[in-house]
């Protein structure tokens, strides 16, 4: 308790610095005499909540993928948070039996989540996180297909569109759309996709799902109203034994179909009958997929500073590294110079001693990727993700500048980057740019948040005569800024899609119907002239409208890859500075 008639106000953390709050202390509240009060002042600061442009891209996709019923479940519990089943099924005014199937579709694809409540029912929850990443599918897709070729294509695609699936499934379904694409003499056996299924899960590319608890509880105690879930981190990446054997089949056309009856239901009974590896499920490991996207944007960056055998060396260190380096971790495995140089491909010809020279040439340069971090082994190099991540954003926040304000603005935002703290008068200087100008850019960034004005003043009146002003920039707060106009920019990519092929929609069903058609008087083997009938249905103008949509479609497409590769590397960043944020406060 504090003296009679004294207060002290209370800050509500609302200024421009709200994570410098002073601890919660008792006050003192006016009260009448002989009555004391006390009011304790807590202040929690929560979690960094989901904007309404996330909100909005996941609604979207959610909607284009998954169709209207999962959308509606989806957008209500994005809006919403934890919610059980019923209240789920009232507050969309969707049957509960859809509800459920709905909430099956999220659960499978990771979209959502459940956990059992203190008062003992069940509580969904969907991760928005994992609903964005439906913008990196393709990419995902062709990094597999740049691996491991078509068939580590086919698999990461089928476990795409299925969410999690069996070893045994994925191998027959992969197989099977292998053998369409081949002639007819050849043929496709299950162990050469069972190869590349394995590789995958080596390099954790796919890792293995959470198995069902076994666990019995005590005698008279009730069930949990939901299964537990266990991972076992090192039973994670072993893949079973399986006698995976056979051959992809070809799907039958009408006129093949003259197989006896009892041997048709024999395969089939013998198809029904569980694989060896029920229950035993795989999913894809994003985390993994986004750890090879950070290291090739790394090595790309080391090669266009510096040359290409820089890059290489970087790429081989990362190579060596890639599965024992958790996706949080700041820096990679430290390596000596004799196993980078065992590692580095035989094409480069570098002897030991030209080795040494490029470790220490990328040790000593200013973007500080590469650490020395010992001398045992000939030298123990590391790579500094987080510094390069940092470096990266940089990069990126001032191309953006660059190309938002001009050539100037830029040169007065790097300028700013590393100076720090900056008066007008000396941002003119050090930057060689006239006083009218400087002063009209300045304020410019200024007023859209890419930088920020800082007062020290003189005296406690805070007399602007006696006040020094300061510019300065933040990479971090900067970073989100322009996080969040990328979320925008996918947003509006996605409507104008959507506005494209609705405008176009007569002319698309028209298209795709003469295409069946075609399609089927090939199989027939009509005459070529029927065809070219067929063709003309499609008239000049219809045609161009046709090749103009398609453009468009491609362009917004390549858009939004491109736009997809900055919100990477601004994730990342974020990510990285939080991590590196949350190691000392746990040490």
């Amino acid at each position: 308790p504090v003296d009679r008639g004294k207060t002290k106000a209370v800050t509500t953390g609302s200024g421009p610095n709200p994570e410098e709050r002073e601890a919660p202390e008792r006050i003192r509240v006016c009260a009448p005499p002989r009555t004391r009060v006390c009011v304790y002042v807590c202040v929690i600061e929560a979690a960094p909540a989901m904007t309404q442009l996330e909100s909005q891209i996941c609604c979207r996709l959610l909607l284009a993928h998954y169709g209207q019923i999962v959308a509606k479940v989806g957008t209500h519990l994005i809006r919403t948070g934890c919610q059980p089943l019923r209240l789920i099924a009232n507050d969309t005014e969707t049957p509960i039996d859809q509800v459920k199937k709905a909430l099956c579709v999220l659960i499978h694809h990771n979209f959502a989540s459940y956990h059992v409540h203190k008062r003992g029912f069940v509580e969904y929850e969907v991760h928005h996180s994992h609903i964005i990443r439906i913008l990196r599918y393709a990419r995902y897709i062709y990094s597999a297909k740049t691996l491991y070729g078509d068939t580590g294509e086919l698999i990461i695609e089928e476990l795409l569109q299925n969410g999690k699936m069996t070893m045994s499934a994925v191998v027959k379904k992969v197989s099977d759309r292998l053998l369409e694409t081949m002639e007819d003499s050849k043929t496709r056996e299950y162990s050469e996709t069972s190869s590349t299924f394995i590789r995958l899960v080596q390099t954790h590319f796919l890792q293995k799902c959470g198995i069902v608890s076994e666990s019995v509880g005590a005698e008279g105690a009730h069930p949990s109203p939901a299964p537990t879930l266990v991972a076992d981190e090192k039973e994670m990446y072993t893949v079973p034994t399986l006698g995976v054997a056979g051959q992809g089949k070809r799907r039958r056309t009408s006129g093949e179909d003259s197989e006896p009856k009892l041997k048709r239901s024999k395969q089939e009974h013998a198809d029904q009958e569980l694989p060896p590896d029920d229950g035993i499920y795989w999913q894809v490991n994003f985390e993994r997929f986004h750890q090879h996207f950070r290291d090739q944007v790394i090595v790309a960056a080391v090669g266009s500073k510096l040359d290409q055998t820089c890059s290489e060396i970087v790429r081989t260190m990362l190579r060596m590294s890639e599965v024992t380096t958790s996706s949080s971790s700041s820096h990679t495995q430290p390596l000596s110079s004799n196993e980078i140089f065992r590692s580095i491909p035989a094409g480069y010809n570098l002897s030991k001693q030209v080795l040494d020279q490029y470790l220490t040439l990328l040790s000593d340069d200013p973007m500080e990727f590469v650490g020395k971090s010992g001398d045992s082994g000939g030298g123990m190099y590391v790579i500094n993700l987080h510094r390069a991540l940092a470096s990266l954003a940089r990069a990126t926040v001032e191309s953006v500048v660059q190309e938002r304000f001009g050539s100037r603005s830029a040169r007065i935002f790097r300028l700013l980057l590393r100076k720090r703290h900056l008066e007008q008068k000396q941002v003119e200087d050090f930057g060689m740019i006239p006083a009218k100008e400087a002063k009209e850019m300045m304020y410019r960034m200024l007023s859209d948040n890419y930088m920020s004005l800082q007062e020290i003043p003189k005296t406690p009146d805070h007399a602007p005569s006696r006040t020094f002003y300061l510019y300065t920039v933040n990479l971090l707060p900067t970073a989100r800024m322009i996080l969040q106009r990328c979320y925008k920019t996918v947003v509006n990519l996605i409507d104008r899609r959507e506005y494209e092929t609705r405008e176009n929609k007569r002319l698309l069903e028209k298209s795709q119907r003469i295409e069946a058609i075609m399609a089927s008087m090939q199989a027939t083997g009509a005459e070529e002239q029927q065809l070219q009938e067929i063709e003309e249905m499609i008239t000049a103008p219809e045609q161009q409208q046709l090749e103009t949509l398609k453009h468009n479609v491609n362009m917004l497409d390549s858009s939004e890859n491109q736009v997809d590769e900055t919100i990477f590397i601004l994730e990342s960043y974020i990510n990285s500075t939080r991590i590196e944020k949350e190691v000392p406060n746990k040490r």
